[in-house]
């Protein structure tokens, strides 16, 4: 059985000519609204026990809307949202704290209101206030409270009990980044537990680190459902994606997803990975000498061109990123049909595993004002460690020991 279904779920606002026929609407009449808009539309999918989802989408994709009636403080206008389990949500900041109350006070508020009684939220609440952290401020009105401090109340109340379902919409971001690792190590313990996770961010990392799921949203409906990976690198194109633009998904004979966008201007025509001698390797040894060489065709005039690759781990988490832009080596003025070869050396200081390298030809700092292509998984390596002493982890930092 699910443990949470949203079924054909839309959610439309209207506005009508008199609040009298507003007040028709209500009682089943059939009156047309003035003017009608829809905010999310034919939405629907299951989420099982124990997954992890993360909920992605541009500002005003409807995450926060949708994660408002899965929690039912908003109903939707057509279709249902079915619930087999408690939830625990995060979502505005500081939503339902009075201002006036104390931290404690808005802890038992707070909890109340998710169901428990006094006796219940007496056995937790030291629990709460040591997760939370800050100290005597506990004891003191919230309104004087920063919002890193009404965070880490909220968060300390929202998984004082483990839930079945964990919701949180953004607002770890606001949180310093001890409370950050301390609050994700939490999350992990309860999704070990069995908790069911549904978050959302724009951290790539967090979404890919957390969630073995992702949904993307886009102007109100679901338009990716998948692997976190796939899904993320479709929703850095759509960002990315500018008039005349397009985004291509193909799946690769090792079996990955590659998202390709891009205006055209500028295009790969190359891309290998050689070793200190010059040949192409698919496998390199830890702390070995590599160059990335990337070639280029130019397409149209082009006012500027810059280059950059992001190396991703198995699960499409970032390792190291940079770009021409930021090594100060940009080209310009550039004419139609010019080849530009480009070689990036570096030491593979990296763990045992397999590694992507995404490619991006854009103008400025990034893809995202002026995209020409951008290619994930242009280029798959394996890392192994033939030479070196053991370790674990996706970073290569050997240390000199010394013991006194």
């Amino acid at each position: 059985m699910s443990l949470l279904r949203v079924d054909n779920v839309g959610k439309a606002y209207r506005t009508y000519r008199s609040e009298w026929q507003r007040i028709a609407r209500w009682c089943y009449v059939p009156v047309k609204p003035s003017q009608e808009h829809w905010v999310l539309k034919h939405v629907s999918f299951d989420i099982q026990p124990g997954e992890a989802i993360g909920l992605v989408g541009q500002n005003g994709a409807g995450k926060s809307t949708l994660l408002k009636m899965i929690t039912g403080t908003l109903q939707p206008t057509e279709g249902k949202v079915q619930v087999n389990g408690r939830i625990a949500a995060i979502l505005e900041l500081g939503m339902g704290f009075n201002g006036e109350l104390t931290g404690r006070q808005n802890a038992y508020h707070a909890a109340g209101l998710m169901g428990f009684n006094t006796e219940q939220i007496d056995g937790v609440i030291d629990d709460i206030e040591a997760f939370a952290e800050i100290g005597e401020y506990f004891d003191q009105a919230v309104r004087t409270y920063s919002s890193g401090m009404q965070m880490r109340v909220a968060f300390a109340v929202a998984t004082a009990f483990r839930p079945e379902i964990l919701i949180i919409d953004e607002a770890l971001s606001v949180g310093d980044s001890y409370f950050q690792h301390k609050s994700f190590g939490r999350i992990k313990a309860f999704q070990k537990a069995g908790t069911t996770l549904l978050i959302v961010s724009h951290d790539r990392g967090s979404i890919q680190a957390l969630c073995n799921r992702a949904i993307l949203l886009d102007g109100g409906t679901v338009i990716r459902d998948g692997a976190p990976e796939e899904v993320m690198d479709y929703y850095n194109a759509i960002i990315a994606q500018k008039e005349n633009a397009t985004v291509e998904v193909t799946t690769l004979a090792e079996g990955g997803v590659q998202t390709r966008s891009g205006n055209g201007k500028a295009s790969l025509e190359r891309i290998a990975l050689h070793n200190h001698e010059g040949a192409p390797v698919e496998y390199v040894g830890v702390g070995d000498e590599v160059c990335l060489a990337i070639d280029v065709r130019i397409n149209a005039p082009l006012p500027e061109l810059v280059v950059g690759y992001v190396i991703k781990d198995r699960l499409g988490q970032d390792v190291y990123g940079t770009n021409t832009h930021h090594l100060k080596c940009v080209r310009s003025d550039l004419e139609e049909g010019q080849r530009l070869s480009y070689r990036f050396r570096f030491p593979a200081n990296l763990g045992v595993g397999s590694y992507s390298v995404a490619v991006a030809l854009h103008a400025s700092d990034n893809h995202i004002a002026n995209n020409y292509e951008w290619r994930d998984l242009a280029l798959l390596f394996n890392v192994v460690n033939m030479s070196e002493s053991t370790f674990v982890g996706l970073a290569w930092i050997p240390p000199t020991v010394e013991c006194k």
